[in-house]
């Protein structure tokens, strides 16, 4: 009997169960406290920042690039335009392999050995994340080809963007220059003016030339777009919309015409032509020849091509116009001409001996002309064809320095 007792206790099982019941549904009761504790702070406390968060998953802010002015001569003549076409894009960092992608595109769209080349290169210069173009002016079988395979390429998108074209090549190419993709320098060049978020969604910036001087009023304003996007990032409706600000038109006092005569007359020579109008000091034409085409530098040039224009004798990329260096003496001549015509120091057929130097009274040093042997007899008006330094040599001693200065 006591053996009995000993095992079955019922007031200590009881109180045994009761407890451990207590101390559940107290547990239970904690447990929902915190739930609710926390849902009471995720609902009401963070309601405005989950709601951001949200509004941001559904609705992204699309830029809308602007396009940009137009480059025109003074009859209205576009040296620079702008014309829509799609492009084929890839974003490296959406895709797993990009060399299998390239080649499974391939097999779709033509994709050239340069193109392949010229994708490397801008991979090497952009970010992981930007879309890079690996083929541009898709015609419109291309792009219903690929948008038929399109779920079998993540990562890859067809765009339709503005592409920059210089109709007359050469003829304009150190006046106008080149636009070319933005690069890392461009980059923090634009933030340390704080222009950044103005070339959101932009790929290209003026890089030489008429285009690099003005591109403040050729870029614009961009637009931008609310969209509204599915669970998969594809547009479902537009919410607003601000429209972006076409970039100025730039007129210049160019004339085109007159630039084509001035290139035609310089045939297969090298040199520098700038016309000026004196009435105005407008620039009539501005000609460094050989020239280039800058169509080939907007998406960024060939190996070919750029080791042709770097290796070329002729240097097509020197502007000659800007960066030549030249004596600038000569034209300071037709003036003493004029001068000792009116005070009477030389006579239109007034003849000197050139023998290819000049030495001053009572000296022995030589004032060498520019062509070594001279020219022989020299009057004014040859002086001025020939641009001959020893007949000015000696006429700056007998005019003397007073009338020079006045």
């Amino acid at each position: 009997m006591k053996f009995g007792a000993e095992i079955k206790n019922h007031k200590l099982e009881l109180y045994n169960f009761r407890l451990r019941i207590a101390l559940s549904a107290a547990f239970v009761l904690f447990a929902f406290f915190l739930l609710g504790a926390r849902l009471f702070y995720l609902q009401v406390m963070q309601h405005d920042h989950y709601q951001t968060l949200a509004e941001n998953n559904r609705i992204s802010i699309v830029p809308i690039v602007p396009n940009r002015g137009l480059i025109l001569d003074r009859n209205g003549v576009a040296l620079a335009h702008n014309y829509s076409a799609y492009t084929l894009e890839i974003t490296p960092s959406k895709v797993g392999s990009l060399e299998e992608t390239i080649n499974g595109l391939a097999g779709i769209i033509e994709i050239t050995p340069r193109d392949r080349k010229r994708f490397r290169k801008l991979l090497e210069e952009s970010k992981n994340f930007e879309t890079l173009p690996i083929r541009s002016r898709l015609t419109e079988v291309e792009v219903a080809k690929f948008a038929v395979n399109r779920y079998r390429f993540p990562g890859v998108e067809i765009k339709a963007r503005l592409f920059r074209n210089y109709p007359h090549m050469e003829l304009f190419s150190h006046v106008v220059g080149h636009i070319g993709r933005i690069s890392d320098r461009d980059m923090a060049k634009l933030e340390e003016d704080e222009l950044l978020a103005n070339y959101r969604g932009t790929d290209h910036i003026g890089k030489q030339g008429l285009e690099q001087s003005y591109e403040k009023q050729l870029h614009g304003t961009t637009g931008f777009e609310q969209v509204e996007t599915d669970a998969g990032g594809r547009a479902v409706r537009t919410l607003s919309r601000t429209p972006p600000i076409s970039g100025n038109p730039l007129y210049l006092s160019i004339d085109s015409k007159l630039q084509a005569l001035a290139i035609k007359a310089f045939g297969k020579y090298r040199g520098a032509l700038v016309a000026i109008e004196p009435k105005t000091g407008e620039v009539l034409a501005f000609v460094s020849q050989p020239g280039f085409d800058p169509n080939l530098f907007v998406d960024g040039i060939d190996t070919a091509n750029w080791e042709a224009y770097s290796n070329s004798p002729d240097k097509p990329l020197n502007n000659r116009a800007l960066r030549g260096q030249y004596p600038p003496g000569s034209t300071f001549k037709p003036f003493m001409a004029m001068a000792a015509l009116e005070l009477n120091k030389r006579s239109p057929s007034y003849p000197i001996s050139d023998p290819g130097y000049y030495t001053l009274p009572g000296s022995s040093h030589h004032y060498r002309d520019w062509k070594a042997g001279g020219h022989g007899s020299v009057d004014l008006h040859k002086s001025i064809v020939i641009s001959c330094d020893t007949y000015y040599y000696g006429l700056a001693v007998d005019m003397g320095i007073d009338n020079i200065t006045s």
